[in-house]
């Protein structure tokens, strides 16, 4: 337990540097995996399922106060590095195999991935698909496919 508080502050800590849109979130948001822990072995198809506290999720295009969508990043770089990090924090995320949106406010997916292992992270957007002003990102976490 000692180990996930650390994990949890490290995560806050990362989020905290991040500078993401305008729209500002709830300072509090959190966005986590529900049924998913970091170093989990599962099988395919995989359902993933979305936990947020804080804010309230809804759909791509509603405009309204401390709310936002799913975006699920699948075997990338964290939200903020890579190749496209700095744009992504300031600019719609892209829509691709790993970026997936779900801007029609879903909780969950079941995603059919190849035997292996795969890196997830969520991240919520605003009505606009950009992430907030403070983006709200989980950990990643990293699974196994058998």
């Amino acid at each position: 337990m000692k180990s996930f508080f650390a994990a949890l502050g490290i995560g806050l800590l990362a989020t905290a540097a991040l500078a993401g849109g305008d729209t500002p979130a709830n300072p509090d948001a959190r966005v986590y995996f529900a049924n998913l822990a970091d170093g989990d072995t599962v099988a395919s198809p995989v359902t993933v399922i979305f936990g947020l506290s804080g804010m309230g999720v809804a759909p791509a295009g509603t405009e309204a106060e401390n709310t936002g969508h799913h975006h699920l990043l699948v075997d990338r770089p964290p939200m903020g590095q890579g190749e496209d990090g700095a744009e992504e924090l300031t600019y719609a995320l892209p829509a691709d195999d790993n970026h997936r949106h779900f801007g029609k406010g879903q909780t969950e997916v079941t995603l059919d991935l190849a035997p292996g292992k795969h890196t997830l992270q969520l991240v919520m957007g605003d009505y606009t698909h950009v992430p907030h002003s403070t983006p709200i990102v989980s950990e990643v976490i990293t699974i196994e496919v058998k």
